[in-house]
Parts: C-alpha cells; structure tokens; sequence
C-alpha cells in the first residue's frame, strides 16, 4: 500500500498538532496533497484509468472546498499551509 500508518501519522505530526489530531484542516489538508501527487503520478503511467481519474478529481474539489474554509476562518494559517505545501490559489 502506498501509504501506511507511520507514514500517515508523520504528515499529521507535521502539519496538525500531533500524531493523533486527524481533524485539523491543516493536517487533512496536507493528506489530500500527498493522495493527490501518489494518483497524479499513477495517471501518467495509466491515462485510460478513468475511474482514478474521477476520483482524483473529487480528490482536489474537498481539498478546495477545505482550503476555502480555512481562508475563511483564518487567512494566516490558509496562507502558512499554502506555503509550505507549496499549492497554487
């Protein structure tokens, strides 16, 4: 599997509070990212994979749909995760 737990964990680790503080946008946020770049990179090998294709893009559109929440809510931690995840507005 592409991504097991301590993996999982790390990015928590990094950018939530702790390991166990899955609920944060930030973390979430920063999960999506890292599925996001694993099915970008499956889609270059396999373009006819449609079903991918599709879930990659509802994959980006609740990805969007946190990030505007988080720049709702507080535009300095929407601008430090864009940052350091290096996203595009």
């Amino acid at each position: 599997m592409y991504l097991d737990q301590k993996e999982k964990e790390a990015i928590f680790t990094k950018h939530g509070k702790n390991a166990k503080d899955t609920g944060t946008a930030e973390g979430q946020i920063a999960l999506f990212t890292y599925r996001i770049e694993h099915l970008t990179t499956h889609l270059k090998k396999n373009r006819k994979d449609y079903n991918t294709e599709r879930s990659l893009v509802m994959l980006v559109g609740k990805r969007r749909s946190l990030l505007d929440y988080l720049i709702k809510k507080d535009v300095l931690r929407y601008r430090a995760i864009v940052k350091e995840l290096g996203l595009r507005k």
